[in-house]
């Protein structure tokens, strides 16, 4: 199985989440009350798990969720399930951000669940946000390729392709950028090998170098998830490459269940 599970998790409605969830927040607010807001995001873990054991309700701390690909394994590891159920991620940040939200969304899809929350301790009150989502892994399966831009050169590129079309049949689309970086990283050869430091030039003025992730010595790649705004993003890309001493950027763009592969040539 492409992901499994350390826990199985049950099906809970919308409406039975916001039932379990107004008693979580009863003892997330007495946690904050007592231990106060300078903790670090531990201890707000394990005061939070013994409050709601003690209530009688299973909380359980760190529950692991691995996703594979052929080789490649990666192992996620959720704050707190609350009753076999309720996904909640833990926070100590001066304010929920975007990239939290993100974060457990990811977890939601990867579990095939519907239905978490952020809780945030750090700021004077505690700061919380509901994370629903209604995508199934059915739905997340459905995914429509756009190769026309799209050009091989090599066997790498070809490879390169394959690689990603595996992991989107075996995954779907919507889940963290970083999980297919990764991944195609590891079958581009290893970290060690594809991410390289390459001299940048204006002209004959040395600017230093960036890393890039590499296919072979004249191409590099880069993943994005952008659902708009990717024409100003293809004009910075074509600036990057300008300056690199590289042929031929490869750019797939996640676009949620549109997949956008594009290559960028001098």
């Amino acid at each position: 199985m492409p992901i499994t599970n350390s826990l199985s998790l049950s099906p809970i409605s919308q409406e039975e989440f916001a039932q379990l969830d107004y008693r979580v927040m009863r003892h997330a607010f007495e946690c904050q009350n007592q231990l106060g807001r300078l903790c670090e995001e531990v201890i707000y873990q394990n005061d939070m798990a013994a409050r709601l054991q003690a209530a009688g309700l299973s909380a359980l701390k760190e529950v692991s969720v691995t996703v594979t690909h052929r080789d490649f394994t990666k192992t996620y590891s959720l704050d707190l399930v609350v009753a076999n159920a309720g996904i909640y991620e833990l926070k100590t940040a001066l304010a929920l951000a975007g990239a939290h939200e993100a974060q457990l969304l990811n977890y939601l899809f990867l579990c095939g669940s519907h239905h978490g929350k952020l809780i945030n301790f750090r700021p004077a009150h505690v700061e919380s946000r509901f994370i629903n989502t209604t995508l199934t892994q059915t739905e997340r399966r459905q995914c429509t390729v756009e190769i026309d831009a799209w050009q091989e050169r090599d066997q790498t590129d070809r490879v390169f392709r394959e690689s990603l079309l595996g992991l989107l049949e075996d995954w779907g689309c919507w889940l963290d950028l970083t999980l297919y970086t990764e991944a195609l990283i590891h079958f581009a050869g290893g970290e060690g090998r594809v991410v390289q430091p390459l001299p940048l030039t204006r002209g004959e003025v040395s600017l230093g170098k960036q890393c890039f992730h590499l296919l072979n010595p004249e191409t590099a790649f880069r993943v994005t998830a952008l659902t708009e705004g990717t024409s100003d993003y293809e004009h910075h890309l074509r600036s990057l490459l300008r300056l690199s001493p590289l042929r031929t950027l490869q750019w797939v763009n996640l676009a949620r269940q549109r997949v956008q592969l594009v290559s960028l040539s001098r």
